[in-house]
């Protein structure tokens, strides 16, 4: 996962534009500029930071979507950066704001994102609660994994990213649009075959630097395990409220955000689901009440309700 690049776009509102550019500036150095089509930073490196208007925002000119230029796994600190330094410039989330995160597609083949698709799709729901995905976006902005496309994804089993293509649009689409209606999906492919990235829309607005840095490592491992994997399945997981933070974390850990380094990631990804993190059913962690259990825990557990067990099922699932 940390050898993907990706791109992230943050919707805000609460500041201007322009004051979002001399912020971003302040965290990335450059210079700053702007003009009809909104501002841009130009890094001490060189690459182009964006501060763009987005008519589905509430704040009018007080809002903006700031957009990443390309960036890799050890950038992360300058992203948080950034995300810190917007959000003391009076820059905030609302209902209207979302996250999109684009990664590479260049490594992609059809086996890939195959995939990609099922092992999102089997884990939907529960991705969907756990990140707090409001009834209104689900319905407009970041719609489920469409039902149709699925089935001629698994009837076709395509060989080519042109299968795929097929199978997405229902139809070969071989001048992809930036605006197709087939982009308000919480995995979104026209992204790949209009730009050449996957995208993610699932996310809710945040400038929470730690919020943002979560999200774009479980896309990143997300995208890896499904490279990584020979085969992959699409049917549903059971939904379960009362053992959904458990159910998530076991996948969080077969996803490999596992360990001292993701403990963080997993605390923002988990924090909205029920339940126990470290048990199954009635059985609770009694050392740790976050759920989280203590720092040298993970993994070494076993028996029926213990994280190892988990982690076989999930594999079995």
């Amino acid at each position: 996962m940390k050898t993907l690049r990706f791109g992230i776009e943050i919707e805000t509102v609460g500041a201007t534009r322009q004051k979002l550019a001399y912020a971003i500036q302040g965290a990335v150095g450059g210079h700053a500029s702007g003009d009809y089509r909104g501002w841009q930073v130009t890094d001490a490196q060189g690459r182009t930071w964006k501060v763009v208007a987005d008519a589905s925002l509430s704040g009018g000119e007080y809002s903006g979507e700031i957009v990443s230029p390309i960036l890799t796994y050890q950038e992360m600190d300058a992203l948080q950066q950034v995300v810190r330094a917007a959000r003391e410039a009076g820059a905030r989330s609302d209902a209207s704001t979302g996250i999109h995160i684009h990664v590479d597609g260049s490594r992609f083949d059809a086996k890939g994102v195959t995939n990609l698709v099922k092992m999102v799709h089997k884990q939907e729901r529960l991705l969907e609660t756990a990140l707090g995905v409001s009834a209104a976006r689900l319905a407009r902005y970041c719609r489920p994994i469409d039902g149709a496309f699925l089935q001629r994804l698994e009837a076709r089993r395509p060989r080519t990213l042109q299968e795929v293509n097929e199978a997405w649009y229902g139809r070969r689409n071989s001048m992809p649009n930036r605006y197709d209606s087939s982009r308000y999906h919480g995995l979104n492919l026209n992204s790949l075959f209009f730009r050449g990235t996957i995208e993610f829309r699932y996310f809710n607005g945040t400038v929470h630097a730690g919020e943002v840095k979560a999200y774009v490592q479980l896309v990143l491992a997300l995208a890896a395990r499904a490279l990584a994997s020979k085969a992959a399945s699409s049917k549903r997981r059971d939904f379960n409220p009362a053992t959904a933070k458990y159910d998530f974390r076991v996948f969080l850990l077969h996803l490999g955000l596992i360990g001292e380094e993701f403990k963080t990631a997993r605390l923002h990804l988990l924090k909205r689901l029920e339940g126990s993190a470290a048990w199954k059913g009635q059985r609770r962690d009694r050392r740790s009440p976050s759920g989280e259990g203590t720092p040298g825990s993970e993994g070494t557990q076993s028996g029926a309700g213990g994280v190892q067990g988990g982690v076989h099922e999930a594999l079995a699932a």
